[in-house]
């Protein structure tokens, strides 16, 4: 059974190696100082105690104030998970540093999370939208994206599939 490491707990541990570098911890994950991330991420990779090979998740979350960028770490070797979170506060032009370099995996699903969120990977080499065509007007998972000027989506009154919508009737 794979066994999760508590944010307070992957804390102590970073904070040990990049003194400053943690902004928050709870039990359930542990905020860092997106300056930082690259360097706390590698570390976590390549330290034997840790071993976190492999990013099982990433995405993002809209908590009105401000967006997080959620990293979902797994040590196959010693058989346990980690939550680490990156906050930015720039609604209008979020970003973080992409973590592509640590673990490849992560290059579609920072592309995920900058077409349906908005936020910026920098470093990321191809960071385009891969859901949405370009030029798509907003970013559909965040919060406020239905009090976008045009309703819910610009040129339509309703959602597809919705009484009254472009696709009623369909299925």
């Amino acid at each position: 059974m794979t066994s999760a490491v508590t944010g307070l707990e992957i804390a102590h541990v970073i904070e040990q190696k990049f003194p400053g570098a943690v902004q928050d911890a709870t039990p359930e994950g542990a905020v860092v100082s997106g300056e930082r991330l690259v360097d706390i991420c590698t570390y976590l990779r390549d330290d034997p105690e840790q071993g976190y090979v492999y990013l099982s998740s990433l995405t993002a979350v809209d908590r009105l104030d401000h967006l997080e960028v959620v990293y979902h770490l797994q040590s196959i070797k010693h058989n346990r998970l980690v939550v680490l979170k990156v906050k930015t506060w720039d609604r209008e032009s979020p970003e973080v540093p992409s973590v592509t370099a640590v673990w490849k995996g992560a290059w579609l699903q920072e592309r995920e999370a900058y077409d349906l969120m908005g936020v910026r990977f920098a470093g990321h080499a191809d960071l385009r939208r891969i859901f949405l065509w370009e030029g798509f007007a907003g970013h559909p998972l965040r919060k406020d994206w239905l009090n976008m000027p045009g309703g819910q989506m610009p040129g339509l009154e309703r959602f597809p599939g919705e009484p009254g919508g472009p696709l009623e009737g369909r299925g």
